[in-house]
């Protein structure tokens, strides 16, 4: 208990005090936002936590095999290389997701000096996470087409009902997550993605941005920012995989 409350303590210590009180000013919005109706709400959250599990957990679990089999030892060291939500979702992250709608799980460590192809295998390894969302999304569409096809549509509150809202949103929030972490902003994968494709690196404000890169992903998701990239791009690939 006390080494869970020493986690907690230093997490909550690292980061940058502005990102709390951005993250605390987006709780807010989006709970006076939310819906009147909180029983609803509660079985919307509920339907969405295989969902959440599921996408966070293989998102992360990508990264940590990727980078494992390109010959760096330090996921498999620290224990990342399962498919356990244990493993990979952190319950602070957790709970925001659950309450915000935005939220993170344990980032997985990597040791770029292992690599053969620094850049090309650092690509890989952040471009791992969103093609297992990728995935996710398009198996669970499958799940969905085929439940449909066999019961048809149905508002009837069944065990069917119940079993084909929960892969629409695990295809739903596995389409988010993986339009979100393409953002090329620090700490999504989308940074690290066109970093290596441009070699960012060389330049001199890539570390300046990288080191703020939370309180930026934070100021754009408060503005609504991110809203305007991800609602018309998930709605599209909903719609395609789907209707």
């Amino acid at each position: 208990m006390n080494d869970i409350i020493y986690k907690i303590k230093r997490f909550f210590g690292s980061m940058d005090p502005l990102f709390w009180v951005f993250l605390a000013i987006l709780v807010v919005e989006r709970l006076m936002n939310g819906t009147d109706d909180l029983g609803q709400a509660i079985i919307d959250k509920l339907l969405m936590l295989p969902g959440i599990v599921l996408g966070v957990t293989l998102h992360e679990a990508g990264h940590a095999y990727a980078s494992h089999w390109l010959g760096d030892p330090t996921p498999k060291a620290q224990g990342r290389l399962s498919l356990s939500p244990f493993a990979h979702m952190d319950p602070v992250g957790f709970v925001f997701l659950l309450i915000a709608g935005f939220g993170w799980g344990r980032p997985v460590e990597i040791n770029s000096y292992y690599y053969k192809n620094k850049r090309r295998d650092e690509f890989i390894v952040s471009i791992a996470g969103v093609t297992v969302n990728l995935l996710l999304a398009i198996i669970f569409a499958f799940i969905t087409r085929a439940l449909v096809g066999v019961y048809g549509y149905s508002n009837e509150r069944n065990a069917i009902y119940y079993l084909s809202m929960v892969c629409t949103y695990v295809v739903f929030i596995n389409l988010v997550l993986m339009v979100f972490n393409l953002i090329p902003c620090p700490p999504l994968d989308g940074w690290g993605i066109v970093t290596q494709i441009f070699d960012l690196r060389k330049h001199s404000w890539w570390y300046p941005v990288y080191r703020r890169g939370s309180l930026i992903l934070m100021a754009l998701i408060i503005f609504n920012v991110t809203d305007v990239i991800l609602t018309p791009i998930v709605t599209w690939l909903y719609r395609l995989f789907l209707l």
